[in-house]
């Protein structure tokens, strides 16, 4: 998997690099399917915030997280890109398992 790291206002750092590959490593360990992510890190005054892109199976997915630690906003990120791919998954699933319903007209009786 593929992590590509930017950042608006701020130098990305050894430490960064690490932290943000670390956690999102996991995350391809239960997703397989994934292939690159997408971060930008923007620093502001008293905020920290981190935005995560990835596409899984077809369909975007973006989640935002802040925090006043980078770290914390990193975590954060981390658990709402995990709770974002699960719900895709359940809902690729459930789609999956839907039952083709086929209506009859009135002029055919089935026999």
């Amino acid at each position: 998997m593929k992590i590509t790291i930017s950042g608006h206002h701020v130098e990305i750092t050894d430490a960064i690099k690490q932290a943000i590959e670390s956690k999102f490593a996991k995350i391809a360990k239960h997703f397989p399917d994934l292939m690159t992510i997408d971060s930008v890190i923007t620093v502001e005054p008293h905020e920290q915030k981190l935005e995560v892109t990835t596409l899984y199976e077809g369909q975007k997915v973006s989640v935002k997280a802040s925090g006043k630690e980078l770290y914390s906003a990193i975590a954060a990120a981390s658990k709402k890109l995990q709770a974002a791919l699960k719900h895709r998954k359940g809902v690729l699933k459930k789609k999956l398992n839907e039952k083709y319903q086929v209506k009859q007209s009135d002029g055919f009786m089935p026999v």
